[in-house]
């Protein structure tokens, strides 16, 4: 009786971690309404933009809305390999003291547009989609997989870590980060959008 007790209470306790290190219902919830809002975001922004608009600089060293639309891409394609290469390490409890920055915090520094950063020359878009509408339907694919991801993963994503040039983020992070990404370009969309030469 003695041993049956032991043999259950260990059950419990297995039980309960494995519950305890998978994502809450309000950490899914708000990673796929991120991740849904920039993609639609992002098609309407994009909705019936000539080939003229979409290739349109403000200036001779800037990005045009479809090179914009390819970096973002690339970031996404890039972040999410970067997830999935993540999960395949041990997850351990110590990399939560690595993560020094909130949820909030991470999404608001990506989308605040007054702190400008030179992207790294992997992300730079070179045409390696061959068209916008191929690029396009990369990102969606992509995008749509990532949300599935989330609603359905069992990962341990709070109990791993990745190093980014601003700091420690964990598996969730990047998730979040992604999506703030995508808005943080679709912003800069915009601004060319509303820049006085913008074609008509």
């Amino acid at each position: 009786m003695k041993t049956l007790f032991i043999s259950l209470c260990v059950l419990a306790l297995v039980a309960f971690t494995v519950s305890d290190s998978q994502l809450t219902d309000e950490e899914r919830k708000m990673a796929v309404s991120e991740l849904s809002t920039s993609l639609d975001r992002l098609m309407d922004a994009l909705e019936d933009l000539t080939k003229d608009q979409l290739n349109y600089k403000v200036t001779e060293d800037s990005w045009s809305i479809a090179e914009c639309v390819e970096h973002i891409t690339i970031s996404e394609v890039a972040f999410s390999d970067m997830l999935q290469g993540l999960v395949q390490s041990p997850a351990d409890p110590k990399n939560r003291e690595k993560v020094q920055i909130k949820d909030a915090d991470l999404i608001a520094m990506m989308k605040d547009r007054s702190n400008k950063v030179k992207t790294q020359k992997p992300f730079e878009p070179t045409g390696k989609f061959g068209t916008h509408d191929a690029t396009m339907e990369t990102f969606v694919e992509k995008r749509r997989a990532n949300i599935e991801y989330v609603k359905t993963t069992k990962d341990d994503l709070r109990n791993r870590a990745q190093t980014f040039p601003f700091g420690t983020v964990d598996g969730y992070q990047i998730i979040l980060f992604m999506s703030a990404h995508s808005d943080r370009h679709i912003s800069q969309m915009e601004e060319i959008m509303d820049s006085d030469g913008f074609p008509e």
